[in-house]
């Protein structure tokens, strides 16, 4: 009922500051949340093969350090007690002494491919059992208003998944382009995320970024709607 993957951090995997990318950090996070459902009887045959998918709607992340470049880790995965239509998932990182890294809480939905709206698991014959290990860090939960002032920027081809909407993990690429680069050399302490509504290729979102101390705040609106909330709270020295 636990996934765990051991890794080696490749010269791919890392910034400039030979720190794990956080949009690489995401993407681990999604994989592991993928092969999991699929290890336990839920993979494509039950969802995408039958015109169901699998969406993230929010997530939160808690960083004591972030690995490094050639740095060897464990991910470990597992899936809380499911509600309703949400089904909530625990991601934990570990040095090679069995520290914590970093941990992750976020919550999950299922979505239909062609009327992009939720659909119940049951209706699907889909259950996750879930797993209570102790010690799990808080489920997300949902931010306010970022601040101010608009920039348009238009979802790449690049930027969009199996899905056909753009990733939540390029989010962080993109916070990290916008912000000061006197910021982002800083250690991440935490990151907050809400995927509110999808934004498809080609798609112009108008983007409002603002920092407060140690605080980065983007949020993204497309055709009067929010698209998406993130929250990145840095350390206050390198």
């Amino acid at each position: 009922m636990i996934y765990r993957q051991s890794l080696k951090l490749l010269s791919s995997d890392v910034d400039m500051y030979r720190r794990l990318r956080l949009s690489r950090l995401f993407t681990l996070f999604q994989e592991a949340a993928i092969a999991h459902t699929e290890a336990l009887g839920m993979g494509r045959e039950k969802t995408l093969d039958k015109g169901v998918l699998w969406a993230l709607t929010m997530q939160r992340v808690i960083v004591r350090r972030l690995p490094e470049y050639d740095e060897a880790i464990e991910l470990s995965s597992w899936p809380g007690e499911t509600m309703h239509v949400l089904f909530p998932r625990y991601y934990r990182l570990t040095d090679s002494r069995g520290e914590t890294l970093v941990d992750s809480s976020a919550l999950w939905v299922l979505m239909d491919a062609q009327t992009r709206g939720r659909v119940y698991p049951d209706d699907y014959g889909i259950a996750v059992p879930g797993v209570k290990l102790g010690g799990e860090p808080p489920l997300p939960r949902v931010l306010g208003m970022p601040g101010a002032g608009e920039v348009p920027f238009t979802v790449p081809y690049s930027y969009v998944d199996l899905n056909g909407h753009m990733n939540n993990a390029r989010l962080l690429d993109l916070a990290e382009d916008l912000m000061p680069p006197a910021l982002r050399a800083q250690p991440v302490g935490s990151i907050e995320a809400e995927y509110r509504a999808e934004a498809k290729p080609g798609e112009t979102l108008m983007l409002r970024a603002q920092q407060d101390g140690s605080l980065f705040n983007l949020a993204g609106d497309g055709d009067g709607r929010r698209v998406f909330n993130l929250r990145l709270e840095y350390a206050d020295e390198a």
